[in-house]
């Protein structure tokens, strides 16, 4: 009696794209505020719709703050770095009302390891203009949650925040960094304080801007008892600012009446207008004190102001060097475990890469293997003869595939992966199918299309990278694999049980 094989199922090709991360940066480190905040109108555009016109694009997460303006995508793969970058250009710049050629020289491109790295020390505070502040943290970890909710994060987008949170948090239990919480607007408020000592109830402030820096600026001011807060935008959007917060609009007709009353005065917005010297010396001011605070990189206040009799000029220059002072051992820590987190994310990714690899070459192993097998049994039907030949291919073909398996994952994390397909493309002629093959296909379309073993592979596989893998579940779904069981040489009689070290081709990983 000979055995009948099972029907073999259409092998089509099972892809595991390399991943590919990017960011686009307009931060305070290079940018006026006012442009950083312009781009961060176009914060809300980036929703599953924008997100799908782009086939090179296959997810965002958007972090915008006080000072900065990031977005990190997930590209198709390496050829559609260019094609991605310009879809996010085109969307900002359309959401946004900024030229296009301003948006695209604005934002600064990183990829590879450079986008972990950033946004790792941005999380640890070590990129703010008061190092060491732990409310960016929040904000990191807020831009991952809102892109969940609207639909636009990928599993890879999702595995970099959760590793920046990570990295923050280990930074915040391991150094003194950003103990003293504070923030440069915090600080700016502080040196204010000490200029013109007095309780902040009885203050008029006027502040230029209404980006978001003036956004933290006024709720910083209520918090300290704030009162007669008199916002101005030479764009005319105060009217929309002071209504979702507080204070009172003020329009160019009232601007002179209010600078006239005005104890500080806060810069916020960096646009093309600025409050000169002369415009100050116009008004009926008296022997009244001025605190003037220009937080604004490209600087709302006229220099020559910090000459005006009674008039005390602060800027984001004179506020960073009054910051306290991060102990250098604190801001080395933190450097090294942002450098550590970042080479461990990217030896994790690294070896991913090599997972079409190593599926493409257990599938032709397997392929030859199958056929061989079918030879056997042709010729010894079900005797013990023919089994113990069956298991002893089987567990040969299984210890012949453990060091390739190894040395694919080793290969991976040096970045020679492609050297690695370019062997089993020359030795066996084995073709390892890239992102680019599969465009058009759903990952559920390749499982479920893929071959036993490919599909048992993949479903092994968690969904979302922040979920460790379960071995044992990894271990039974190869051993569910459709097909013929191989029997041990110690299975004389009729009982057919499969052997574990036979059944899971795959597990030599």
């Amino acid at each position: 009696m000979r055995l009948t094989s099972p029907a073999r199922r259409p092998v089509a090709d099972y892809t595991v794209s390399i991943v590919v991360l990017m960011s686009l940066i307009a931060s305070h480190a290079e940018l006026d505020l006012e442009t950083v905040a312009r781009l961060s109108a176009a914060a809300s555009a980036f929703d599953p719709s924008a997100v799908a016109q782009s086939p090179a694009l296959k997810g965002t997460v958007v972090l915008a703050t006080c000072n900065r303006f990031e977005i990190y995508a997930e590209a198709e793969d390496a050829d559609a770095v260019d094609a991605a970058r310009a879809a996010v250009v085109d969307t900002v710049a359309s959401r946004s009302g900024v030229q296009r050629d301003l948006v695209s020289s604005a934002l600064t491109t990183h990829t590879g390891a450079e986008v972990a790295r950033h946004l790792f020390s941005v999380g640890a505070g070590l990129d703010s203009a008061v190092v060491g502040e732990r409310e960016i943290a929040g904000q990191v970890k807020r831009a991952l949650i809102e892109a969940q909710a609207t639909g636009t994060v990928t599993g890879n987008l999702t595995k970099l925040f959760q590793s920046a949170s990570r990295t923050a948090k280990q930074v915040q239990s391991s150094t003194t960094l950003g103990s003293r919480g504070k923030s440069i607007v915090s600080v700016a408020l502080d040196l204010a304080e000490d200029l013109e000592p007095g309780a902040w109830a009885d203050r008029t402030v006027v502040l230029f801007g209404t980006g978001a820096y003036a956004g933290a600026t006024l709720k910083l001011l209520q918090e300290r008892g704030a009162r007669a807060v008199g916002v101005f935008s030479a764009s005319g959007r105060a009217e929309e600012f002071v209504a979702a917060r507080s204070g009172e609009a003020l329009a160019e007709e009232s601007l002179g009446e209010w600078l006239a009353a005005a104890d500080v005065i806060i810069g916020c917005s960096g646009g093309a207008h600025r409050l000169m010297a002369s415009d100050l010396e116009q008004l009926e001011r008296g022997e009244r004190p001025l605190v003037a605070i220009d937080l604004a990189l490209s600087r709302d206040f006229d220099p020559e102001l910090d000459r005006l009799e009674n008039v005390s000029l602060l800027t984001l220059e004179s506020v960073r060097m009054a910051a306290p002072g991060e102990q250098l051992d604190s801001v080395r820590k933190a450097s090294l475990i942002v450098t550590e987190a970042t080479e461990a994310f990217e030896r994790e990714r690294r070896q991913r890469t090599a997972d079409a690899a190593i599926v493409a070459l257990r599938r032709h192993t397997q392929a030859v293997l199958e056929s061989e097998v079918e030879k056997v049994r042709a010729q010894h039907g079900c005797s013990a003869a023919g089994e113990e030949v069956e298991f002893a291919m089987r567990r040969m073909v299984k210890q012949m595939l453990h060091i390739p398996t190894v040395r694919a994952r080793e290969m991976a994390e040096e970045g020679r992966i492609d050297e690695y397909t370019d062997a089993l493309h020359s030795l066996y002629g084995i073709e390892v199918p890239t992102a680019a093959t599969r465009r058009g296909n759903t990952a559920a379309q390749a499982r479920a299309a893929a071959s036993p073993e490919a599909a048992a592979l993949a479903a092994a596989r968690p969904e979302h990278p922040s979920q460790a893998p379960d071995q044992a579940s990894a271990a039974q779904a190869l051993n569910d694999v459709a097909c013929p069981a191989p029997h041990g040489p110690a299975a004389s009689s009729g009982g057919t049980q499969p052997d574990a070290a036979t059944s899971g081709l795959e597990r030599s990983a």
